[in-house]
């Protein structure tokens, strides 16, 4: 397995590179006065190709290598493959085109983001089976139509959540590269390494990524590569629950509750507004962290101002998530457990928001 993470991470690596450079101009054209721009000068955010390419190139050799004669030791076999390959392949496009071309609507991104999720059922078999609760259980073992209608709306969904929080240098990826390895954790834990092989890739080929995001900012990931992560990751979680019993469904959640949160609260802050829950806007909670806790920065010029002082926003918001992703990696068979952390992160997250909002934190978070 470490041999296909270090494929993905030199494919990734140099991959993302070749595509700043081709997309270097291209990037000239992206508008400049979005609410959610905060860098100077024009940067391509295409990074996710690399990612991509880096993680579909350690998935494929789990088939290739063996035919070399190197067993790798990973059970995979080539109708799987494709399917894993059709469902990133499908979101990864629409997201990279929409990075190129500014013009996909959003129902489009959403619809095949819908599509995506379907292709997962219908080719990797993926549904929610349980959720630890008796009742809602019981509904899901008689009415496994239900549990595939949830498991294609949360491989639909977490997509646009990992778009949400990719606001700042090495924010998403740094959060996508601690779930993938507590997926790894707990793959391995239970004697999956399939699924473990794969977020050991997608951990892999994110930090190729990340070498040229952070702390330089060279290049973003763009809406392609936060679709990619989400799905993945969606996928990888729904079936280490679906495929082992003694995994709760709460460690799913807990683990992707950062973003998954950050989404929904963010839906009900804009429809309170009275504005579209999908409307783009300055209020997120990295970009108050951005605006009220980092502190000014005192640099000769712009952009080495706003250089410095995006880059010192993402570790306030990765720490943030480890208070998800910590308990669910050592807690991940007991469901109230994870419950009760589950409620605890959501009171914390709204807690801190209301103390920026208000102008009310704490002297030792603004140091």
């Amino acid at each position: 397995m470490l041999l296909l993470a270090f494929f993905s991470f030199l494919v990734a690596l140099v991959s993302v590179l070749w595509v700043r450079r081709q997309f270097k101009r291209h990037a000239a054209h992206y508008p400049a006065n979005m609410p959610q721009r905060f860098h100077h000068g024009s940067v391509p955010r295409v990074g996710g190709m690399g990612v991509g390419l880096g993680w579909l190139v350690g998935l494929w050799l789990i088939p290739v290598l063996p035919l070399l004669g190197r067993n790798v030791g990973v059970p995979l076999n080539w109708a799987e493959a494709l399917g894993y390959t059709a469902v990133a392949g499908i979101v990864l496009g629409v997201g990279v085109y929409e990075d190129v071309s500014q013009r996909v609507p959003v129902r489009w991104r959403l619809a095949l983001s819908l599509l995506a999720g379907v292709l997962a059922v219908a080719l990797l078999g993926a549904q929610v089976p349980r959720l630890g609760i008796p009742s809602v259980d019981a509904v899901l073992a008689h009415w496994p139509l239900v549990g595939m209608a949830l498991a294609v709306l949360a491989i639909a969904g977490l997509p646009h959540a990992f778009n949400l929080i990719d606001g700042y240098n090495g924010l998403a990826g740094a959060v996508t590269v601690l779930i993938a390895l507590a997926l790894a954790h707990v793959s391995i834990q239970v004697g999956d390494r399939q699924l473990a092989a794969l977020s050991l890739c997608l951990a892999a080929a994110t930090l190729g990524f990340l070498v040229w995001n952070y702390p330089s900012g060279l290049v973003f990931a763009g809406d392609g590569g936060a679709y990619l992560w989400g799905a993945v990751v969606a996928v990888i979680s729904i079936l280490l629950v679906q495929r082992h019993p003694e995994v709760s469904p709460w460690f799913a959640l807990l683990l992707l509750l950062y973003p998954v949160w950050e989404t929904v609260f963010s839906s009900y802050r804009r429809w309170a507004r009275g504005r579209s829950a999908g409307a783009a806007d300055a209020l997120h909670l990295h970009q108050l962290v951005y605006r009220r806790l980092v502190r000014a920065i005192l640099e000769p010029d712009e952009a080495a101002a706003l250089l410095a002082r995006n880059n010192r926003t993402a570790p306030y918001l990765v720490s943030l998530a480890t208070f998800s992703i910590v308990p669910a990696v050592l807690f991940w068979q007991s469901t109230w457990v994870l419950m009760a952390f589950c409620l605890l992160f959501v009171v914390g997250y709204v807690g801190l928001y209301l103390m920026i909002v208000r102008f009310k934190t704490p002297a030792w978070l603004r140091r």
